[in-house]
């Protein structure tokens, strides 16, 4: 049996980050895991703007609620949840996914926590397991799975090379050359069509 295995910004939604910092007029928060391949420097640099502006999870969430699924986002994954199952493995936080999760009709996602004061500072997170997306790949490969993975950043990578199959969604020009023998697409319909090529060819 198959598991489709699926990032979410970038491939199912906008950039939270990226809203997040237009939102709020801070350039600097737009920098992503398309970006940025060390997550950890990532997310420290991010805690430490939000520190220098005064701005907390109440904000984030704000612009959060305002953010709807890319257009035909929600239908592509309909119609993938009808051929079989789907997990959407993100590096985002639980406190980011649930509004997104409403608008997307509730499918499974395993991400992160932010560690939150009680005057709503993010001072830190908590990755859910360490290379969380490769980790997660490989625990559903150990119970008996097959893996179709596809993201469009660095942090996809891990789950893409391991999984049966994986595609590149919507990436980088440096990533897609970096990485040319991962099929890339820019179309629900392209990527809905090279998994179920995967599924009803095995």
């Amino acid at each position: 049996m198959f598991v489709t295995c699926l990032d979410l910004e970038g491939v199912l939604v906008p950039e939270i980050w990226i809203a997040f910092a237009d939102a709020v007029g801070i350039p600097e928060l737009r920098r992503t895991t398309r970006d940025e391949p060390d997550y950890d420097k990532l997310m420290k640099y991010r805690i430490n703007i939000l520190k220098e502006h005064a701005l907390g999870l109440k904000e984030i969430q704000d612009t959060i609620k305002k953010i709807d699924p890319l257009p035909g986002a929600k239908k592509f994954l309909d119609d993938l949840r009808a051929k079989g199952q789907v997990i959407i493995i993100s590096d985002t936080f639980s406190q980011f996914a649930a509004p997104l999760m409403e608008k997307l009709g509730w499918p499974t996602i395993f991400c992160n926590e932010l560690e939150v004061a009680e005057n709503g500072e993010i001072t830190g997170y908590r990755m859910r397991c360490e290379k969380s997306k490769l980790t997660t790949v490989r625990a559903l490969q150990s119970c008996g799975f097959e893996t179709i993975a596809s993201g469009d950043s660095f942090n996809d990578l891990g789950m893409i090379e391991a999984s049966k199959a994986g595609f590149l969604f919507r990436s980088t020009e440096k990533i897609i050359k970096e990485y040319p023998q991962y099929p890339a697409f820019t179309e629900y319909s392209e990527l809905f069509d090279a998994i179920q090529k995967v599924i009803d060819n095995n």
